[in-house]
């Protein structure tokens, strides 16, 4: 697959949160979806974020991926002050920064395969005879080159999540942001898709992966647990205080 070619600033603070609150008004009731959260990502690490439902990741995610704003705290990508931009800003930043995978896909079903990881290059502004060469390189190194011309209904859930994976990588991003990628998979495909995003990894890709399932996370480097809107552990995989109770 893709390797990085600015791989040389390892320790390079590629997302960092500082005391990010998400305050909710329901009636009378604050809810505090985060409260205080500060974490930092640097390049290259394989992060997996977990935590019950209701405990803040996806909120978290959303913050990340540039798809919500705090309601106070600051937000830095790449380097760049999130919350000082406006929102054709942040689409750009998101769009060159972040590659993003969903449990459920989000392949568009009258697309063929090609066209769907064209899709984020035709927003881009890339030419077509270029977006169409590295689509075929993308699904070719998810060995997927052979069924270009299907539509994704014609595919297995395993393939369509590798599908994802060639479109997430469409515009070279930092930043694997990969929202329970495994969550409508078997076990055994899981595996698969899993170890698509550990290689990612290896190759110099950052990973950030939401997760509910312990022995999904337990496969990162590092796992940051989330309670009630709060950071509850922030270390190795196999730490007492590491798994979703």
């Amino acid at each position: 697959m893709t390797t990085l070619n600015n791989l040389q600033n390892e320790n390079e603070v590629l997302i960092s949160l500082q005391d990010v609150y998400k305050i909710y008004q329901t009636g009378e009731t604050e809810v505090h979806a985060l409260d205080g959260v500060s974490l930092e990502v640097r390049r290259g690490e394989f992060v997996a974020i977990v935590g019950a439902s209701g405990s803040g990741k996806s909120t978290c995610m959303n913050i990340i991926g540039c798809l919500d704003v705090p309601t106070s705290g600051s937000y830095h990508l790449a380097g760049q002050d999130v919350l000082t931009m406006n929102d054709t800003q942040k689409a750009k930043l998101r769009n060159k920064t972040l590659g993003f995978i969903f449990q459920q896909y989000n392949l568009i079903p009258k697309l063929n395969l090609c066209e769907n990881v064209e899709l984020a290059m035709l927003y881009a502004g890339m030419p077509a005879a270029e977006r169409r060469k590295r689509s075929l390189q993308l699904l070719e190194q998810v060995g997927l080159a052979d069924k270009a011309a299907n539509v994704p209904s014609q595919l297995s859930g395993g393939q369509q999540q590798r599908v994802a994976i060639a479109r997430a990588l469409a515009g070279e991003p930092a930043v694997i942001l990969a929202d329970e990628p495994t969550g409508a998979l078997d076990s055994q495909t899981g595996r698969e898709v899993l170890g698509y995003l550990q290689l990612l990894n290896r190759e110099g890709r950052t990973v950030v992966l939401i997760t509910h399932d312990n022995s999904i996370a337990r496969q990162a480097e590092r796992i940051v647990r989330l309670e009630d809107g709060k950071i509850v552990y922030d270390g190795l995989p196999d730490g007492d205080e590491a798994a979703v109770q």
